[in-house]
Formats: structure tokens, C-alpha cells, sequence
């Protein structure tokens, strides 16, 4: 898919979001501000709807972006939910999400986390290990109301990604050993406390290969055969997500390639796919727009000190992930250089860009290209700094869905030591 949906250059060489110049949105809401184009997450989610073709259902990983606006947007058009947390069911449920589509992820899953699920009446726990198995059991008995169940298993498999973000090697902390599944599922499906609804996998983020994935669904297709073997069947198979976007010269796979890779291993199943997609529905949609400081020399590096720093976006510290950063009105009366795009938190690993070439100016607003997801969502308030307002873009409106922090919104809730 083109990083483009949403964005264009009109003829004066100004970038605009939809049908709203972003010089706009920078002089309503100020930098550093998240901007996302509604256009471009609906075309995205679409394609993955159309892809999957009735064959199952859509889980967006609230993890990816869980603004309220978006899970709502999302839950108009009939999504489930991926939630990883106590907190990210919350979100959904107050963005108006059906608790039947949600799946519940994660290996740390707390005794309140899990009452507060099953109550909700959501459609799945996706177990990671035979503790949180008898954990969740224990409390359905507790409760009188059997926990509908599935195991996500580690299928062993090399993503070909960051290794931060890769989830199905076996020493990854995420899900249970395939050798280790068929005992566990034979003592789940003799509880009468537990239901035993599918099996999930989810091997990595940001992948540029469908091969994974779809030596993935081979293993666990192999698992469902034995299972069923045994009298155990499998109502659906969840296939994770992960993705890729391009960033800059990415050439990931589309939706369509994605759903056939994991589909064709599952087909002879009479299973329901379930599918979680996240970065790929809402991180070309976005751009974090930051407005330019100072100007640098030191020692031959040419440093361009914007306002945004990692605290507003982590991904380039984190991962060194590489992003598009552009200006939004274009120069010609200053030399295109190249340059590191820095920002002013006090850490050396705060840095945007190693090579970017730019023409600019103190004052310039730029803007960091494909930051909707894992963005806002990871921002912190290191240094002191509040986090920054998201913008909602639907054609040409602009909606702040979520302000700008204050200084006093820093300390709420804190409080100072009184008499020594």
C-alpha cells in the first residue's frame, strides 16, 4: 500500500492531509502534534475486510494506536479487538467496542484483569503458559462462568524482523511451546470450567515476508489436525497480525498476500480465521509534525534541533528505525543539506534521522512520516514535557481527539512532602 493515501503536495509544493494543508494544523494545535487522515484508515481497514472475504473476522491490536476517536471510528465498521491489558479493554469498551469481539493477548495477565474480562464477556483469552491457564480456570470456577479459551502457541519461527519485536522464537517470553500445547489443551477441554474456542499464534511486527507466516499456519494447522484427532476441535485459528509498513523503502506484502499466505495452510480446517491487523491499519495514516529549533554545526555533524523529542515518538531510539521526515512548505532559497534531525530530550540516543536531506530554516515545520502507530501510544512524559495533542483529519475537518497535556496534568496526582 502507498504511504501516500491521504497525503499529497499540491502545486506550490505544500503537503496537505486530505483536504487540510498540515501548515494549518500546526498553527491550530501548535508542535509537536499528531495528525492522522480518517481517508487512510478506512482505505486500509477496507482492504483488509475485502481480503478476508468472509472468511473471518478483524481484531485491530488496540496496542498499535488506542486513541478513543480511532477505536471508535474502528467499531463503527464492525472491528474486534486485540487488547493486551486491563486498560486497553477499558478503551474499547468506553469507545463503544463489542466485548464479543474482543481477544485478550499478553503473558502478565492479572487476577483483576481476567475477572474484569470474563464479567465483560469477551470472546477469548489468548493463554501464553500453563500458569495463566490455571490461573483463568480458577477464576471461572470462582465465578460460575466458563472462560472461553485459546492457546497461543510459539511456533518456532525466525520473523526476519527487529528482534525487539519478534514474538514466535523459541526463547521469545510469548505463548507456549508446540510440544508443550496438546496436554494442555486435553486438560482444558475436560474442565468444566474452561471452553476451548481456537488456537493463536503471532510470530513478530513489522514483517516484509509472508513466508513466516505462512510456515506459521502450517505448524499450528498440523496441531489442529492432531487435536482433532483426539476429539478436541478448533472453532477458529487466530493468525496475529504484524504486517509490515513502508517507512521509507519497504516493499511489505498487502493484505491480500497476507490473508492467502495464512489461509491456504488452514483451508481444509473448517476453521474461522481471526486476523490482528494493527500497525498496517493506522501507521501510514500518521505523521507527527515538529517544528524546527536551532540549527547546528558540531564537529562536522549539521544538526537541525526540532521540538519533538523521544519522549514524543520512541521508535527511532528504540529500534533505530528509519523514518521519512520532510518540510512541510518546501525551500529554494536555502541549500538542501545532509542532515540529523535531533530533538532536545537530554538522552544521545534522541535522534530522528542520521542522513536526511533537507532544506531548511528555524521556524520550518516538518513532518515525521508514518508515525500512527506505536506513536502516541508509546509517548511518554520524560523531561518534564506533556504529551502532545492527536488530530483527527476527515476531509476538511480537522477534530482534536485528544489535547495537549499541561504542566499541571504532570503532576496530577502527585503530591509534595509536608513538615520534613
Amino acid at each position: 500500500m502507498s504511504a501516500s493515501i491521504g497525503y499529497r503536495r499540491d502545486d506550490e509544493g505544500e503537503l496537505w492531509i486530505e483536504s487540510v494543508p498540515l501548515r494549518d494544523i500546526a498553527q491550530r494545535f501548535g508542535t509537536p502534534c499528531y495528525v492522522y487522515s480518517r481517508h487512510a484508515i478506512e482505505v486500509r481497514w477496507d482492504a483488509y475486510r475485502e481480503a478476508l472475504r468472509g472468511r473471518g473476522s478483524l481484531c485491530y491490536a488496540v496496542k498499535a494506536n488506542g486513541t478513543l476517536a480511532i477505536l471508535s471510528l474502528l467499531a463503527q465498521r464492525g472491528a474486534g479487538f486485540d487488547i493486551v491489558s486491563g486498560g486497553e479493554l477499558a478503551r474499547v469498551l468506553r469507545a463503544g467496542g463489542d466485548p464479543a469481539r474482543i481477544v485478550f493477548s499478553g503473558v502478565g495477565k492479572t487476577v483483576k484483569e481476567i475477572r474484569r474480562a470474563l464479567l465483560a464477556g469477551i470472546r477469548c483469552f489468548n493463554v501464553e503458559s500453563a500458569a495463566e491457564l490455571e490461573r483463568i480456570e480458577g477464576i471461572a470456577a470462582e465465578s460460575a462462568n466458563p472462560a472461553p479459551i485459546a492457546l497461543r502457541i510459539n511456533p518456532d519461527i525466525d520473523p526476519q524482523t527487529h528482534p525487539y519485536i519478534a514474538t514466535g522464537l523459541a526463547q521469545s517470553k510469548f505463548g507456549i511451546a508446540l510440544d508443550e500445547a496438546e496436554a494442555l489443551y486435553q486438560h482444558a477441554a475436560a474442565s468444566p470450567h474452561l471452553t476451548v474456542e481456537g488456537v493463536a499464534f503471532h510470530i513478530g511486527s513489522q514483517l516484509l515476508s509472508v513466508a513466516p507466516l505462512r510456515e506459521a499456519a502450517e505448524r499450528t494447522a498440523a496441531l489442529v489436525r492432531t487435536l482433532h484427532e483426539r476429539g478436541i476441535t478448533m472453532g477458529h485459528v487466530d493468525v496475529g497480525g504484524g504486517l509490515g509498513v513502508r517507512y521509507v523503502d519497504e516493499e511489505p506484502p498487502d493484505p491480500q498476500n497476507h490473508i492467502a499466505a495464512v489461509a491456504a495452510p488452514l483451508s481444509d480446517l473448517g476453521v474461522e480465521l481471526l486476523v490482528e491487523p494493527g500497525r498496517a491499519i493506522v501507521a501510514e495514516a500518521g505523521a507527527l509534525l515538529t517544528r524546527v529549533e536551532y540549527l547546528k554545526q558540531s564537529a562536522g555533524r549539521d544538526l537541525v534541533i526540532v521540538d519533538a523529542g523521544m519522549n514524543d515518538y520512541l521508535r527511532p531510539a528504540l529500534y533505530d528505525a528509519a523514518h521519512r521526515i520532510e518540510p512541510l512548505i518546501t525551500r529554494d532559497d536555502e541549500p538542501i543539506r545532509d542532515r540529523e534531525v535531533v530533538g532536545p530530550i537530554c538522552e544521545s540516543s534522541d535522534l530522528f534521522a542520521r542522513h536526511c536531506p533537507l532544506a531548511v530554516a528555524p521556524g520550518d515545520v516538518l513532518a515525521i512520516r508514518c508515525t500512527g502507530a506505536y506513536g502516541a501510544a508509546m509517548a511518554s512524559q520524560y523531561n518534564g514535557r506533556p504529551r502532545a495533542p492527536e488530530v483527527l483529519v476527515d476531509g476538511a475537518q480537522a477534530h482534536l481527539i485528544r489535547r495537549r497535556e499541561t504542566i499541571d496534568d504532570l503532576m496530577r496526582g502527585e503530591s509534595v512532602l509536608v513538615g520534613g
